[in-house]
Order: structure tokens, then sequence, then C-alpha cells
């Protein structure tokens, strides 16, 4: 039989490197304290790392730097949801910044949440979390979000041939017939971009 350890391991090589999560990810492979010291086993071996408390990830590494990378914003945003059961939407800016459309290196990424507001120092960068409405919420997939939040945004005005490029392009074709679904209830011009950019990745 595997050991709890041995479970946590496993499902972290499944998740892959980047990961960011809590114990609460591993709920269901063994009791709490189990999975508790599983976790500080695995920090003591140096296989993840702790960025803040109860929070750890699973450290990417940087061949050309030759260290380990910085945890990834987005990735410790959605842990920490996860951990406390909230429901969360990157701002428009942020947004931006996932799906490559913004050329700023990102210090802070701000959430709107229906949890309390909240403010993360993660190794010099922040995640900020705003008790907001959730505008558009209901979207099933993260994808949908990111797509909305960006695409307003930047405004109609400002969508192009070049942004429907760069949006193809971040987002892999099968999703788009996901996100066509998915964004019914968003403004009828983001719909159609939406539908027009399905159509180019297909």
């Amino acid at each position: 039989m595997q050991s709890v350890q041995d479970k946590v391991a496993e499902r972290l090589r499944r998740k892959g490197t980047g990961w960011v999560f809590s114990k609460t990810d591993f709920a269901g492979l063994g009791s709490d304290g189990a999975i508790r010291l599983a976790l500080v086993r695995l920090e003591q071996r140096g296989t993840i790392r702790r960025i803040l408390r109860g929070l750890y990830d699973y450290p990417r590494f940087s061949q050309l730097l030759g260290q380990r990378m910085g945890p990834d914003l987005d990735e410790v945003a959605q842990a920490i949801a996860r951990k406390y059961g909230w429901r969360i939407q990157p701002s428009e800016n942020t947004a931006l910044n996932l799906l490559g459309l913004s050329t700023q290196v990102p210090t802070q990424a701000v959430y709107r949440s229906d949890g309390p507001p909240k403010a993360y120092d993660v190794d010099g960068r922040s995640v900020v979390f705003k008790k907001r409405a959730l505008k558009e919420s209901g979207f099933r997939y993260r994808e949908s979000e990111q797509v909305v939040q960006a695409l307003k945004a930047l405004g109609q005005a400002r969508v192009d041939a070049g942004v429907h490029r760069r949006l193809g392009s971040a987002i892999p074709a099968s999703m788009w017939p996901k996100i066509v679904q998915d964004t019914k209830t968003a403004p009828g011009w983001i719909r159609d971009v939406i539908r027009n950019i399905q159509k180019e990745a297909s």
C-alpha cells in the first residue's frame, strides 16, 4: 500500500512543476495530520517550497538562470481561493497580464473575491483580493473569465487582428468552443469577438 507521503508526491508529479497548493488539495489521501506531516517532510527534502503560511509550491527550475523560479501569482491566487472556498475573478489589468496582452512585468495580481479583503506578500510581489460583486459570475472556465476581463480592459475600439492572434495563441484551440458556450452572459460585442476568435482558431 502507498503511504500518504507517496500519494502526495504522486499528485505533485501529475500536477507538474509550478503548481501551488495547500493541504486542502490533498483531502481524501489520508488524515489531516498525515497530510501535514507529508508536506513537512517533502519541504525538508527540498521537493516543495513553503511560500506562505499553509501554502506551498512545486517549484519550477530555470535552466537559463540556474535557480528556482518564483511562484506564479495566478497559481497562488487560485490556491488561496481553493483553501478558503472563495470565488475569485481576475481584475481587468491582471487578466491582460495573464493572457500576454500587457508587456508590463506584473508585481501585483488583483482579484475580485466573495471572501474578505486581503493582501499577501509573495517574494516581494503581491496578491490582492478585493471584496466585490463578481461581474459576469457563473463562468465555468477560468479562461472565460480571463478573456472577458481582458477584453473589457482593452475596450471594443482597441480590439484588432493583433489582439485576436494573441488571444488565439494564448489559449488552446480546443478551449474556444467551450468559451463560446460559457460566455453567453457577456456583453454582445465581447461575445462577437470570442466567436470570431473561435472561428479563426478552428
